[in-house]
């Protein structure tokens, strides 16, 4: 009897070990969900990033332009510190241009953000936000907040802390 208690202890200790390291991996594997990973070139469905209750941040350049290279740090560290709490993507057009047919992108890099409910965003202060507004032809709605050019890091935070994240 002595025998099988000490059998099943060591069985149960050795299940809770691997419960656990299966849970760490299953959250590190959730980490890197394509939801959050920075490169949306090739698989970019703006819909179902609205889906994800979080604002958005989407940047259309290319890996060959020059003010985009000079970006895509900022963008790295964006989509790292606010994982969780915002989507940051980029989509290089040069290599899927079908990404951003739905899109008024005449330069790049051009930025688009989305509040968490999945509507454009809109500054409390337009003119003072050097961001550009677009509207519906069909209804004349708010369709598009978007921003033509370079950004640094400061910038995009401070659209981040006014969209409410933190």
């Amino acid at each position: 009897m002595k025998r099988v208690k000490k059998i099943l202890v060591l069985c149960t200790i050795f299940c809770v070990i691997v419960g656990i390291w299966f849970y760490k991996n299953k959250s590190i594997k959730n980490d890197n969900i394509d939801e959050f990973k920075l490169d949306a070139t090739y698989d970019f469905d703006i819909e179902k990033l609205k889906s994800e209750g979080l604002p958005i941040i989407v940047d259309f350049g290319s890996d060959s332009c020059v003010p985009c290279k000079e970006m895509a740090p900022v963008l790295e560290d964006l989509n790292e510190e606010y994982r969780g709490k915002a989507i940051v993507k980029f989509v290089d057009i040069s290599k899927n241009g079908d990404a951003v047919k739905d899109f008024p992108v005449k330069v790049i890099p051009t930025q688009f953000f989305f509040n968490s409910d999945g509507t454009p965003f809109k500054p409390k202060n337009v003119q003072q936000s050097n961001l550009m507004m677009y509207s519906s032809e069909e209804n004349e709605e708010h369709a598009f907040t978007a921003h033509e050019g370079q950004l640094d890091k400061s910038d995009f935070e401070n659209i981040l802390n006014e969209m409410g994240v933190n």
